[in-house]
């Protein structure tokens, strides 16, 4: 059985252009809805999280944006993951830690300190070198700090509907060939 898709939107809980909500639609995801997405908290965004995963059967892949990506790290901090998660696509990381970030967007800052753990599942960070969130360096040091494979958006901006992310078919592809390396080969994948 194909893993479900677990969509972890960040704040405001991606619009309905936004590509996390279009793979929703497209693949039959599952979504976390947070009880009050413009206010991020660590630990009411992960106790979500973990609610959505333990409600959903079968194997599944979380897919995180943004400050959603960092609610991933948190939940895999504070519970150690969950025998069927078999990976995570961790797309533009907010950097919750950085000043400038705090002072344009601050209730990212109720993120921080970024957990630093290595994850206990596969991961891929896909990142921006022109991401307003998160520079392209911090983006490196965290996926290194999560054990995670990294790959380069280029320039990019937020990987989101205002930097041009809809459908966004580079990411369909990333995703697809995650989902080949971390399924066994008998696995129907999308």
């Amino acid at each position: 059985m194909t893993p479900t898709l677990v969509i972890v939107p960040g704040l405001g809980d991606s619009s309905p252009q936004h590509w996390q909500s279009l793979w929703e639609q497209k693949f039959g995801a599952a979504r976390v809805r947070q009880d009050d997405p413009d206010t991020p908290t660590p630990s009411a965004w992960a106790d979500r999280l973990h609610e959505v995963i333990e409600a959903t059967p079968g194997d599944v892949v979380l897919v995180g944006h943004s400050s959603g990506v960092l609610t991933i790290v948190h939940w895999a901090a504070r519970t150690g993951g969950h025998e069927r998660v078999k990976g995570a696509v961790l797309v533009g990381p907010s950097d919750a830690e950085d000043a400038e970030v705090q002072a344009q967007y601050p209730r990212i800052a109720a993120l921080a300190p970024v957990p630093r753990s290595p994850l206990p599942f596969p991961a891929l960070v896909i990142a921006s070198e022109t991401d307003p969130f998160v520079s392209f360096e911090r983006a490196q040091t965290f996926a290194e700090a999560w054990d995670a494979e990294f790959i380069s958006a280029g320039d990019a901006g937020h990987i989101n509907v205002d930097s041009g992310h809809g459908e966004w078919e580079e990411g369909e592809i990333l995703l697809g060939e995650a989902l080949h390396a971390w399924t066994p080969p008998d696995i129907v994948r999308f």
